[in-house]
C-alpha cells in the first residue's frame, strides 16, 4: 500500500491502472485501496488519492487529467475568473466536436463539443497544486457565454461582461473584441460593450 501511495503522491495525486502495473503494485492492492477509500475511481483506469492535499482547483484539474482535450469553459472558467456570483454545481468542459463521449465518476460534468472554429482559441495553462488546468481565457470565456446564451441564460452573460469591463485594471476591449469575432457574438457585444462604458 505505501508503493502505492508513494506513486500517487508523485503524480500530484493521480495515477492509470497500467502505470501502477508497470511500477508493480498488484491488481488486488489497487482493488483493495479502492474498498478501504484510500483512492477512488476517476474513471475507467484512472484513479484518484483520497488524501491528496487538493487545492480548490482539484475538480478542474480532475477533468483535466481525464481528457487531455478537455477545456474548463463557460460557467466554470466565468467562475474561477470571478466574473459571476453564480456557481455551479458541476463542471463545464469543452472538447473537440468530434471527440468520442466521455464521461467521469467524480467531479459531474457538462460537456460542450465545439465546433473547428471555437475549440482552439484562448486556450491557457494553469499549474495547480493539482496539476494543469487547461481553461479558456477571460475574453474568450465571455464570448461563449454569449454564444450559449440561450444554454446558460442572459443574466451569468452580461453578468461576466460588466465584471470584466469594471475591472478597468486586467481588462482588454481589443482583445475582447477579437474574441468575440471568434466566437461570431460581436455584432451582440459591441453596443453592450458602449452601453455599459457610456
Amino acid at each position: 500500500m505505501e508503493k502505492l501511495i508513494k506513486i500517487f503522491n508523485s503524480n500530484k495525486g493521480y495515477a492509470k491502472m497500467q502505470e501502477l502495473r508497470r511500477k508493480g503494485v498488484q491488481t488486488r492492492t489497487v482493488a483493495e485501496a479502492l474498498s478501504k477509500g484510500v483512492i477512488e475511481k476517476v474513471k475507467p483506469g484512472l484513479y484518484k488519492l483520497i488524501d491528496y492535499p487538493w487545492d480548490e482547483h482539484g475538480s478542474m484539474a480532475a477533468v483535466c487529467n481525464s481528457n487531455m482535450k478537455a477545456v474548463i469553459c463557460l460557467t466554470s472558467a466565468a467562475e474561477y475568473y470571478e466574473l459571476t456570483t453564480f456557481n455551479p454545481s458541476y463542471v463545464t468542459v469543452a472538447v473537440p466536436h468530434n471527440t468520442p463521449r466521455f464521461d467521469i465518476d467524480y467531479p459531474p460534468i457538462k460537456v460542450y463539443y465545439f465546433a473547428d472554429s471555437y475549440y482552439p482559441h484562448g486556450i491557457e495553462n494553469l499549474n495547480t497544486k493539482s496539476g494543469t488546468v487547461r481553461i479558456y481565457n477571460k475574453e474568450k470565456t465571455i464570448g461563449d457565454l454569449f454564444r450559449y446564451i440561450n444554454k446558460i441564460g442572459e443574466d451569468i452573460a452580461v453578468e461576466s461582461l460588466k465584471t470584466y469591463l469594471r475591472n478597468k485594471k486586467e481588462r482588454d476591449i481589443p482583445k475582447l473584441l477579437e474574441f468575440s469575432e471568434i466566437c461570431g457574438v460581436k455584432k451582440k457585444i459591441e453596443p453592450m460593450i458602449k452601453a455599459i462604458l457610456s
